[in-house]
């Protein structure tokens, strides 16, 4: 860390700060700045506090529980907007990671599709519409689980069912569930299918309850994944400890960024005190090597976590306007365009992250869309 930095930045109006994560590879960032020292070279003192579902984030959040947290990347703006009864204002200015996310079928379904083994038969559109052949012959109504509703995963499980010509809200019942209960919900037969994030697919394979059909990163590469999410108020009251949190966080990414450093981070991930799982489970999304089946080849993925290159930290407006509108059928009504626009711009605070870039010779976005 360049200590010239340090000596630029506003004083930390309070330094004891508690945040709250996933039991997910993609809080990589979160635990690696506590175990490079990163968040104590800004002068904060972090708990990090592990949570079991996205809805137990939200709510410790908006209690004053957690003065931040990792956080799906729509989710903040669904709350900000009073979704589901729950209005509070949330903001972000830093993009934790992209992409992480896959969409797994029991075996026992998966079987049944009967995919030609000499085609590709892990590509969206071929399982997708093997599962349609499935449906209409079959003429039951299948049950996949997401996240939480207003979630990147959602919007891949509706984005892959409609590739197949499946009608997300008529042909297949989507519910949520927490990702720690993906896995035995799949294998008691609860649910057909899911999408969740690593390492719970692989989790799956290896216990031979499911198959990874495809991967978010063949449906949407460069999806924003999570967030650093803070109350607008607690920002308002608190911006001198928000910039040094973005900080020690932009420097995790960087560093996670690095291949070379993954098996370190496997090792440090899988520790009790943190994730508390097999380094063989984290292993297989951390370095691209992932199984779509058990004692099968991998399947090489490199992109599959993106922590920092490809303007990953960066909260492009664009993508958030995208999602809203992704988001409508679930809405039940349309936003017009003056007002997603300003729910945007309130939730996805560029300048926070030009802020941080700057102070780190980060090259970042000179405008807020892409096409």
């Amino acid at each position: 860390m360049n200590r010239t930095i340090i000596k630029k930045l506003p004083p930390a109006e309070r330094a004891d700060i508690n945040l709250g994560y996933m039991r997910l590879s993609d809080s990589a960032p979160l635990i690696l700045a506590q175990e490079l020292g990163l968040y104590s070279d800004y002068g904060l003192n972090v708990s990090l506090h592990r949570e079991v579902s996205w809805a137990n984030i939200r709510d410790k959040m908006i209690a004053g529980t957690f003065d931040a947290s990792q956080m799906l990347a729509p989710m903040g703006m669904a709350t900000t907007l009073g979704v589901a009864g729950i209005r509070a204002p949330i903001i972000s200015g830093l993009v934790l990671s992209l992409n992480g996310n896959g969409i797994t079928l029991s075996s026992s379904l998966w079987n049944k599709l009967q995919l030609d083994a000499n085609i590709d038969s892990y590509d969206p559109l071929v399982t997708a519409c093997a599962l349609k052949a499935q449906i209409e012959k079959s003429r039951h109504q299948l049950t996949f689980a997401s996240v939480h509703n207003f979630s990147t995963h959602t919007l891949l499980l509706r984005r892959w069912l409609a590739l197949g010509g499946i009608d997300p809200d008529q042909h297949a019942r989507i519910i949520v569930l927490p990702p720690e209960q993906m896995v035995d919900s799949l294998a008691q037969g609860v649910i057909d299918g899911f999408c969740v994030g690593e390492p719970w697919n692989s989790i799956a394979v290896e216990y031979g309850a499911g198959v990874l059909a495809t991967t978010g990163v063949r449906l949407w590469n460069g999806a924003p994944e999570k967030v650093l999410a803070v109350m607008e108020a607690w920002h308002s009251s608190n911006p001198g400890s928000h910039l040094r949190l973005r900080l020690a966080l932009m420097e995790a990414c960087r560093w996670m960024a690095d291949m070379n450093n993954r098996e370190r981070a496997i090792e440090i991930l899988s520790q009790p005190a943190y994730l508390d799982l097999p380094a063989e489970y984290l292993r297989p999304s951390l370095t691209g090597q992932l199984f779509h089946q058990r004692a099968h080849v991998h399947s090489e993925q490199i992109n599959f976590h993106v922590f920092n290159h490809l303007s990953a930290g960066f909260p492009w407006r664009s993508d958030a306007e995208s999602m809203i509108q992704q988001f409508t059928p679930l809405l039940g009504k349309q936003i017009d365009s003056g007002k997603t626009r300003s729910l945007v711009q309130r939730c996805y605070r560029t300048d926070l992250y030009r802020e941080a870039a700057q102070l780190l010779n980060i090259d970042c976005p000179k405008t807020d869309y892409r096409s």
